[in-house]
């Protein structure tokens, strides 16, 4: 599985994605522009000493991700979405797409999916407009990795 950060604003949010991508093994891509330089202290600090443990991967374009990764189907996760994450059908090699915390995945990325695969987490309350983006990105993550039992636990 992928983790695809589209244009992400917040560094200590990146950091804690860094971090769950380390725990999973799993390679974190961000698409530019960033909104911080990548080294910087609070990215940094916000992924402890799991840094060298994240494959990251850095791309101009999400044009430039898809054609160097060619992910097995993309997910966009947005509060629009259609269905629930646990109605999706994730697959080995997918990529999760996550947007920037104040705009979200931006139209010209989310209008070339198909409705279906744009999926949510649930609110129940509408005073709510989105939940952090490292939560989601956890909570979502460990839905695909129970779907496709893409992980090893070592025995006791």
């Amino acid at each position: 599985m992928h983790i695809v950060l589209v244009h992400p604003q917040i560094p200590q949010n990146t950091g804690s994605v860094a971090r769950t991508c380390a725990a999973l093994q799993w390679p974190l891509h961000l698409i530019k522009p960033l909104g911080f330089v990548i080294d910087e202290k609070r990215v940094r600090r916000a992924g402890l000493d799991y840094w060298p443990a994240v494959s990251l991967f850095e791309h101009e374009s999400f044009a430039d991700f898809l054609s160097e990764v060619k992910p097995t189907q993309l997910w966009m996760i947005e509060t629009c979405g259609t269905k629930y994450v646990w109605q999706a059908n994730f697959l080995p090699g997918d990529a999760l797409v996550f947007g920037s915390e104040t705009k979200g995945i931006p139209p010209s990325i989310l209008n070339t999916q198909a409705s279906e695969q744009i999926v949510r987490l649930p609110m129940r309350s509408s005073a709510v407009r989105s939940l952090n983006l490292s939560n989601t990105v956890t909570a979502v993550a460990y839905e695909a990795l129970r779907q496709t039992a893409d992980f090893y636990l070592p025995e006791a």
